[in-house]
């Protein structure tokens, strides 16, 4: 039998496959999972434990994003416009929102 906390979790967490690698990427606000209003602007952490990966990365999630301050002229499907899957598997939930990696390589 699963116990109470597994089947419903204190935090929010995310179990991902990703380009065929898996990951896990939480937050450490429990009001996440029950304040719609905590979504305007949070944190989340990713960590897939390969080699590559030093340590967490730290996301913030803006879901209020401008998505009209974005270059026009530039085709969507151009490198400089590509996203990486986990923000992509982000905007899943929270559509439209800006990922800022903090500093971090966005990877995969």
């Amino acid at each position: 039998q699963v116990c109470h906390g597994l089947r419903t979790p204190q935090l929010p967490i995310w179990l991902c496959s990703l380009s065929g690698r898996h990951g896990v990427l939480f937050g450490t606000d429990s009001q996440l999972l029950s304040d719609w209003k905590t979504e305007r602007v949070f944190h989340l952490y990713f960590y897939n434990g390969q080699r590559e990966q030093t340590r967490t990365a730290h996301l913030t999630i803006d879901t209020h994003s401008h998505p009209w301050e974005e270059d026009p002229c530039e085709d969507p499907s151009s490198p400089g416009k590509r996203r990486p899957p986990l923000e992509m598997a982000i905007r899943t939930k929270w559509a439209g929102a800006t990922v800022s990696w903090n500093g971090t390589e966005p990877f995969f």
